[in-house]
């Protein structure tokens, strides 16, 4: 069997109380604290250039809006502003290295966005009155593009003006000089790579009939971590790219398991990612974040908490990691922030 294989099924469920799964997770996360919280959910957070503020999806209250729109935060203060337009949906916000512009993707030129959102809350009132809990489902809408702007959320660009297909899940190189990012039709998702400017974009991936999603370029600029379905739908593994589409490399293997939101550490070797068990329909998967050598295939287990902890990513100076989490599996999903020390594997 693959290491990756053996080293997934060796992974066991969360300690059984409070005080044994957050003894489990101090080992790698200290100063565990809640930054946002004036929100009906939030999550997918990015750290500014300085690490002063951050950029996420929230969902405000009674906006008649039910979907995302992106906010920066000042860290030290707590205050948030909205980017977005605030109509349509809103995903997958970043900032350029220079600190001075950002990035994020928007359906808000779709002209039945006010449909959509009142279709949603119908939806919301039908699942309350029946009981039903929804799975989770991504919506690969066509009227996603990818847009520029300050910080303000002034000077707002399309830099995809020409995609007729969903066009999302965009971040800058550590440079600055390039943006990788999805683009395709729900069935068939591909990587792509532009320079900042929207100009020269080129397809990495050339799996067709799946979903390829979630790009990052390594610090150095030489790869590409990114999620997939091709091995079976909606059951993503993780896999990584050069940034010239060649020596593609699958570091998962086990498809009892879903693996995502892989993102890269400093030093280009290692990733902290998503995961959970499938394995078993009768019972909800937990997810957990977990750390892996992409050249051993070794991993560990971060956190141990009841609720889903998904979406890490690493401040500028990789001593913080920052993730989407309901802690106690109750609680509306939120942003959260720790120090962390890196496992020795």
């Amino acid at each position: 069997m693959p290491p990756l294989l053996l080293a997934a099924l060796a992974l066991g469920q969360p300690p059984a109380t409070s005080a044994d799964w957050k003894q489990a997770e101090t080992k790698y996360l200290s100063n565990i604290t809640q930054v946002t919280r004036d929100f009906v959910r939030a999550g997918e957070g990015y750290f500014s250039p300085d690490g002063t503020k951050i950029i996420y999806q929230a969902e405000e209250k009674d906006t008649g809006n039910p979907f995302y729109q992106i906010f920066v935060q000042n860290l030290a203060t707590g205050k948030h502003w909205k980017v977005s337009p605030g109509n349509g949906r809103t995903t997958c916000a970043y900032f350029h290295p220079d600190g001075k512009k950002i990035l994020f993707a928007s359906s808000h030129e779709d002209p039945d966005t006010k449909k959509h959102q009142d279709a949603e809350y119908k939806q919301r009132e039908e699942d309350k009155k029946t009981g039903k809990r929804r799975n989770y489902v991504w919506d690969f809408d066509p009227f996603m593009k990818i847009y520029e702007a300050d910080i303000d959320g002034g000077n707002r660009k399309c830099l995809t003006p020409d995609a007729k297909v969903y066009t999302a899940e965009g971040a800058y190189s550590a440079d600055g000089r390039k943006i990788a990012y999805s683009s395709g039709n729900a069935g068939d998702v591909q990587i792509w790579i532009m320079d900042a400017d929207g100009k020269n974009p080129k397809q990495i991936t050339t799996a067709k009939n799946c979903y390829n999603g979630g790009p990052f370029l390594s610090p150095d600029g030489k790869r590409v971590v990114f999620r997939s379905d091709r091995k079976e739908k909606d059951r993503l593994q993780l896999y990584v790219i050069d940034a010239d589409g060649k020596n593609e490399k699958a570091l998962t293997a086990n498809d009892q398991w879903v693996y995502w939101a892989p993102y890269w550490y400093k030093d280009n070797k290692h990733i902290i990612y998503t995961a959970a068990d499938h394995g078993d329909g009768t019972i909800r998967p937990n997810y957990d974040l977990y750390w892996m050598n992409t050249e051993t295939g070794k991993t560990t287990r971060i956190t141990h908490a009841p609720g889903a902890d998904v979406l890490p990513v690493f401040s500028p100076d990789y001593k913080k990691v920052m993730w989407t989490t309901s802690r106690d599996g109750r609680s509306p999903t939120q942003l959260w922030i720790a120090d962390f020390t890196p496992p020795t594997e």
